[in-house]
């Protein structure tokens, strides 16, 4: 064995060593001539996605998301099933369920009573499409909307399927759709960020929402997504301290800038430049957002449009009103997460509540984006993360009721910015249980939602830890019948 060692571990000299090293030096020194981007952790490929962005002529500019955040029920709002009214009470059957997966909340009922909606339903529109009796603003619209009716999603609890709705995968450490955007098409407006989120929380039952779903994950941390405050500064800390005059913080920031500056040119750290462009927007910022959060001269036309609740601030009508300001303004990307929709129990009564809350101002937005010329060029977005079961977790009545989740089918609706309007896309069956027709996925709808930007989302992707992500992982297909 010490042979051994002697023979190969230690045949080894210093001229031997420096003349590997210096084959090992060139070989690098051509390879940075050959390929000059080969040290700087961008590849000529990539700049070539991002410099060929959009991919084709985009239908929309800018997209506000609102997001129902607990999954609200597709029974009582756009799937209407009579089917289960007149058999409340009896078994979901096996052929039907065919032993797909339960939550841990419902999966040791010994059985599934099925349970019809409490509120009844009526046709709209030059569609007929069928609108619960919560929703009576939203009738008003259905023409302007188109109602996917076919959702799915294979996440059955609610912070993994947020998750995948936001960024593409259940786990964390993902950008967002915000972030994914940001990165592709940049802000329209210098003084204000590509990507915003607003936080309401309803009467219902609520589920938390956290900043990983508006995180830049690997991306840029300048991707980020910027959460406005409901208190007096809808942006923390960026008013200057007290007895700072704006041309004081002027200099302050130039001499942070020139210091990371030379910190980034020592070490390159892309995190660095992040950092002197973000301490730059956030300077812009001070005198964009005040101006944009605004609303003392909105008409009285659009206070009584929104409803008086969007005087409050923090509330889902008054971000309603914030998100067109802002996208009017030029924010790529404005999400909203309107909490409360978990209706495990107490449904007829909860729902309520929070259709309340949220029915004339989404409602409102489609109609005031219309009015000023904006819908076409605006992508709107209503809905949660999954729907609800057909059948009754627990103990049921007519009047109380609860319902598990269901990730196998459920309804969301989109409008304006490149999507047909008054139209009812996909189905379920007459239980309301499975899709027969024109099933949509997650990343069949985040595709889509890119394509209407003008990305095609198998071309927008970063390298990260040797393997190339994007928005759709490895699958989605733009649905192209909803398209106009």
């Amino acid at each position: 064995m010490e042979k051994e060692v002697l023979e190969h571990g230690l045949n080894q000299n210093r001229r031997k060593f420096l003349s590997k090293l210096s084959l090992g030096l060139g070989s690098m020194a051509l390879g940075s001539l050959l390929v000059p981007d080969l040290f700087t952790g961008k590849s000529s490929a990539e700049e070539d996605i991002m410099a060929a962005l959009p991919h084709f002529a985009p239908k929309a500019k800018r997209v506000i998301y609102l997001f129902q955040n607990g999954a609200p029920s597709q029974l009582e709002s756009f799937d209407y099933k009579p089917l289960l009214n007149k058999r409340m009470g009896e078994d979901l059957p096996e052929s039907i369920r065919m032993g797909q997966r339960l939550t841990g909340m419902t999966a040791g009922q010994s059985s599934f009573p099925l349970v019809g909606s409490y509120y009844g339903f009526n046709q709209y529109g030059e569609a007929r499409a069928w609108i619960s009796d919560l929703f009576p603003h939203t009738a008003k619209i259905v023409d302007d909307i188109c109602i996917v009716k076919s959702m799915h999603t294979e996440a059955i609890n609610h912070d993994p399927a947020l998750t995948f709705f936001q960024t593409g995968a259940q786990v964390g450490n993902r950008p967002s759709m915000g972030s994914w955007l940001s990165y592709g098409l940049g802000s329209e407006n210098n003084n204000l960020p590509a990507f915003c989120v607003l936080l309401s929380r309803g009467k219902g039952n609520g589920q938390g929402v956290y900043s990983k779903l508006w995180s830049n994950g690997f991306l840029d941390a300048v991707h980020q997504g910027v959460q406005f405050s409901s208190s007096e500064d809808p942006v923390l800390y960026l008013g200057d301290p007290e007895g700072m005059k704006r041309m004081d913080r002027r200099r302050m920031l130039d001499k942070i800038a020139a210091m990371n500056q030379m910190s980034y040119e020592e070490y390159g750290d892309p995190e660095i430049q992040a950092k002197i462009q973000q301490y730059e927007m956030a300077f812009r910022m001070q005198t964009a957002v005040p101006e944009v959060t605004d609303v003392s001269k909105e008409p009285d036309s659009i206070i009584k449009l929104y409803g008086p609740d969007c005087l409050v601030p923090g509330t889902y009508a008054a971000n309603c009103l914030l998100a067109r300001k802002l996208s009017e303004n030029g924010v790529r990307f404005v999400q909203l997460y309107h909490q409360g929709w978990d209706q495990h129990g107490n449904l007829p009564n909860e729902m309520a509540g929070q259709a309340q809350d949220v029915d004339q101002a989404s409602a409102a937005l489609i109609t005031d984006l219309k009015q000023r010329g904006l819908l076409d060029e605006t992508l709107v977005i209503w809905g949660g993360e999954f729907g609800r079961t057909n059948y009754c977790q627990g103990k049921m009545s007519a009047d109380n009721y609860g319902r598990d989740h269901h990730p196998r089918a459920f309804s969301v609706w989109m409008a304006g910015g490149g999507v047909k309007s008054g139209m009812v896309y996909g189905e379920t069956d007459e239980f309301g249980y499975n899709i027969v027709k024109d099933p949509v996925h997650v990343h069949d709808f985040q595709a889509t939602i890119l394509h209407l930007m003008g990305i095609d989302h198998e071309r927008l992707t970063f390298k990260h830890l040797g393997r190339r992500y994007r928005l759709t992982d490895v699958h989605g297909a733009v649905v192209k019948d909803i398209l106009v």
